[in-house]
């Protein structure tokens, strides 16, 4: 697993996208749209400055680097990652 966390590259691309929303839940009806786009460290960055309580809304789309990083991050990973990167 260590070995793992030290392949992960925070600087790969990265898009933020948010849920459109009607009462702070999802709208599964339509499409995420993208809010910000940099490295997967920014995405990760702009993810955890957002109110925890809209955190539902986003997700982070990446290239996969298996097998710690899928190509679409829900909030409960981003979360994780954040955790991992602050810990390397």
């Amino acid at each position: 697993m260590s070995d793992d966390l030290s392949q992960l590259n925070f600087e790969a691309a990265a898009r933020l996208y948010k849920w459109p929303s009607l009462g702070n839940l999802r709208r599964e009806d339509r499409a995420p749209y993208m809010v910000a786009e940099g490295t997967l460290d920014e995405c990760i960055r702009d993810f955890m400055a957002k109110p925890e309580r809209s955190r539902h809304l986003y997700e982070i789309r990446t290239t996969p680097q298996a097998p710690l990083v899928p190509d679409i991050l829900s909030p409960e990973h981003i979360v994780e990652l954040s955790r991992l990167r602050d810990f390397l």
